[in-house]
């Protein structure tokens, strides 16, 4: 997280057409699975290793609150966050300057 203490996810609503979300989680180098980012002399060489999370397939625009968003929107700012290993108190559902939630 290189020192943040909270995080703003920008773009959610771009996502909201899709039914399935592929989500980069290790790459695989050499036969071998890391959760690093491949320096670039080797990134040639190395392999996305994806998960597929459940899309919301629905307008989340006009959402300010938390407890709005679909399900499975949640659930993908929730992995998201346990990933990066870093609180996401802020999501963006629009170009809007008011098109956001905080958690």
């Amino acid at each position: 997280t290189q020192g943040a203490t909270a995080i703003a996810l920008t773009k959610l609503a771009v996502l909201s057409y899709l039914d399935a979300i592929p989500v980069c989680t290790r790459y695989e180098l050499n036969g071998v699975q890391t959760d690093e980012f491949p320096f670039p002399a080797a990134l040639a060489d190395a392999h996305p290793v994806m998960e597929q999370l459940s899309g919301w397939h629905c307008d989340i625009s006009g959402v300010r609150r938390w407890e709005d968003l679909p399900e499975a929107a949640r659930h993908y700012v929730e992995y998201i966050e346990a990933q990066i290993g870093c609180p996401i108190r802020y999501v963006s559902v629009g170009a809007e300057r008011d098109a956001y939630l905080i958690r």
